[in-house]
């Protein structure tokens, strides 16, 4: 794409389906484009069907703060390194013991570190499937009812909110 093609932030545009809006962020290959009566959508920089009302000339500066920012985030998102998360210290050295109704059948003791570490995995999994959805091919309607299902996953296991140390590392669900 020819650099004189992009649009800045402030860009006013008309799209033939959303009707006008304003470009409020720009990414790699997207912007990201506030419709009055749609919202926030998010547009490839490639797309040529819109009207452009006024051209605001893109920003270049980049600080180091700001790349530094990005290429964390970008591993984060795309590695299957999981990030060193605590278990609250209530639980250090803990067990979790799954006892049975049945009281002939033996209860399973399992150190609450490897079962947390588990949790975390999930959880780093399950961010890396959503990373995957957004960049997929997959049409915006089907990238959202996986993303619904992500949520809905991550609302079934705040459960287990109980055992971190930080209220950031928290599994979230939808919120009302």
């Amino acid at each position: 794409m020819d650099k004189s093609e992009i649009l800045g932030v402030g860009s006013r545009v008309k799209h033939p389906a959303f009707g006008e809006g304003a470009i409020i962020c720009l990414y790699a290959a997207a912007y990201d484009v506030c419709f009055m009566q749609f919202g926030i959508k998010t547009l490839g920089k490639d797309y040529k069907a819109w009207e452009v009302i006024d051209r605001v000339e893109p920003e270049e500066i980049v600080t180091y703060t700001e790349a530094e920012k990005s290429l964390v985030k970008i591993l984060k998102n795309w590695s299957d390194i999981s990030s060193i998360i605590d278990l609250g210290d209530k639980w250090d050295g803990g067990t979790m013991i799954l006892k049975p109704a049945d009281d002939s059948m033996k209860s399973k003791e399992i150190p609450i570190d490897t079962f947390f570490h588990k949790i975390v995995m999930v959880r780093d999994r399950l961010r890396v499937m959503e990373q995957r959805i957004n960049s997929s091919k997959l049409s915006d309607e089907e990238k959202v009812n996986l993303q619904q299902y992500i949520t809905r996953i991550y609302g079934s296991l705040t459960t287990f909110n109980v055992l971190f140390k930080y209220k950031d590392d928290h599994f979230v669900g939808s919120r009302s």
